[in-house]
This record gives C-alpha cells, sequence and structure tokens, in this order.
C-alpha cells in the first residue's frame, strides 16, 4: 500500500513539529550567536582562575587591533568583524517575517515607530545602570573577583571613535535583540513560565560575560533581570538598545579618553 506524502505530512502532529522547529530554530540561533560566546567565555574564564595570579591581575580587552601597524588592513578586520555579528540579527528578522503576518524585528519593537520616547527611556536607564555599573566593577576587581576589563586597545587613527561607536551599537543590537526580544518570544510560544524564562535570559546575558570574571557575569545578569522586566512591561527592545549603545559609547570612548590620566580607572 502506498502512503502519499501529503498524508503523512498531515498524519504528523502539528502542534509537535512546531513546537520542535521553535526549538531547534531558537537553539541553531543561539548556537551561531551569543549561545556559542557564552561557551566561549566560560573557557577563557576557566583559563583564567587556573593562571597563576590574581584575577585582577590579568585583563580582557574588548576592542583590539587585528592588524597592529596596519591600519587600513585592521580597519577592514574591524569592520567584517561589526558587520559579521549582526548576522545572526538578520537571521532572526528573516525567522520573525516568515510568522503568520510577518513583520520582522517589529514584532519586537526594533523600529523607528516611537523614536523619542525609546531615547528617553534609554537614556533614563543608561544613567541609572552606568552609574551602579562602574562601582560594581570597581568593586569587584577590587575584591579579586573579576579581571581588569580594556574596553578598547586600538590604535590611535582616525578611524579609532567611529569604529568604538559601530562597535558599541553591533553589541546593543545583538543583545538585546536576541537575548530580550527574541528569545522571550521563542520561550513564551514554547510554553516556558514568564519566570523561567527570565531567568533562562538573564543567565545567557551573564554567561557571555563571564570571561570578565565573576563580577561581569553577576553584574550582567542583574542587567538581564532589570532588561526582561522592562521589556515586558514597554513590550519592545528600542529603548534598550538605547541604553545598551549608550553604557558601551560611554565605556568605549570613555576609557579611550581617560585611561592613564585619572587615577581611579584600572588600565591593564
Amino acid at each position: 500500500m502506498q502512503v502519499e506524502a501529503g498524508q503523512v505530512a498531515d498524519s504528523l502532529p502539528r502542534d509537535e513539529l512546531s513546537r520542535r522547529t521553535l526549538r531547534d530554530e531558537t537553539l541553531l540561533v543561539l548556537a551561531l550567536s551569543l549561545g556559542a560566546s557564552g561557551v566561549s567565555a566560560l573557557i577563557s574564564f576557566v583559563g583564567s582562575v587556573t593562571k597563576p595570579g590574581g584575577l585582577k591581575d590579568q585583563a580582557a580587552t574588548l576592542n583590539a587591533s587585528a592588524a597592529p601597524g596596519r591600519p587600513w588592513l585592521d580597519l577592514a578586520w574591524q569592520l567584517f568583524g561589526i558587520a559579521s555579528a549582526l548576522v545572526p540579527v538578520a537571521l532572526v528578522a528573516h525567522f520573525l517575517l516568515r510568522e503568520p503576518g510577518g513583520r520582522g524585528l517589529r514584532t519586537l519593537g526594533f523600529d523607528r515607530t516611537r523614536p523619542w520616547p525609546d531615547l528617553g527611556r534609554g537614556a533614563a536607564i543608561a544613567a541609572v545602570i552606568g552609574s551602579t555599573g562602574i562601582a560594581f566593577y570597581l568593586a569587584a576587581r577590587g575584591l579579586g573577583f573579576n579581571l581588569t576589563v580594556v574596553p578598547e586597545a586600538l590604535p590611535d587613527v582616525w578611524w579609532k571613535f567611529p569604529v568604538l561607536i559601530m562597535s558599541a551599537l553591533q553589541n546593543a543590537i545583538l543583545e538585546e535583540v536576541i537575548v530580550v526580544g527574541y528569545l522571550l518570544r521563542r520561550l513564551d510560544r514554547l510554553g516556558w513560565t514568564p519566570g523561567t524564562a527570565l531567568v533562562a535570559s538573564a543567565v545567557l546575558r551573564g554567561s557571555y560575560h563571564l570571561y570578565q570574571g565573576i563580577g561581569g557575569f553577576i553584574g550582567n545578569m542583574v542587567m538581564g533581570v532589570v532588561f526582561v522586566l522592562l521589556y515586558r512591561r514597554w513590550g519592545r527592545v528600542g529603548p534598550l538598545v538605547v541604553a545598551h549603545s549608550l553604557l558601551d559609547i560611554g565605556a568605549f570612548v570613555g576609557y579611550a579618553l581617560l585611561a592613564g590620566k585619572v587615577g581611579w580607572l584600572p588600565t591593564a
């Protein structure tokens, strides 16, 4: 007896297939982006804690030169790194467009429909988290729980600050779109409770900052809890992208301007 392919497909449980597809899609997106970064950060952390000497005597450099002494090649590598890091965001947009009535990233509130509220809320979040974040980092490093974070080590060339700003924007878009908007949407559809989804998102955010030390893990996990709660309240990742962008721009550009000039800022 022959069974048509369409009959086989119709006989399969559609809800189960849908859940499996959503699960596999989510795992693939994470494996191509911040999930892989979390594994990399864990390996880096193990290397740091097993290395002779304290954590604060070691450095974690965020924006380093990719081709020292060759500024144009260095620029090409910097731009390539920024662009390629955003490919998972494009993949997420593609998946969201395929949903019934798909609206792409607008589904997550990442659009230009509410620019001023997004900017205002983002700036307020950055002001609160930025001040407390610096204090927490300095305390964690002083207690030996954190490496010395070097936000930038680029050469003093004309493209240094534009690249630092683009790097900050890339970090913000990648993390908030995937770790907050996309992940929560998928976990909700997979039947996770809001509390469990919040923990998963926050732990994931902390995991890929583990290369900075225990302080980086805890601080970013707490930030993740705050960001999830705000996203649940507003239904938009736009303010979170703004806040994260401002925080990273402040860290990257501020370090470039102040390193070695003020006594309270640790340097490698």
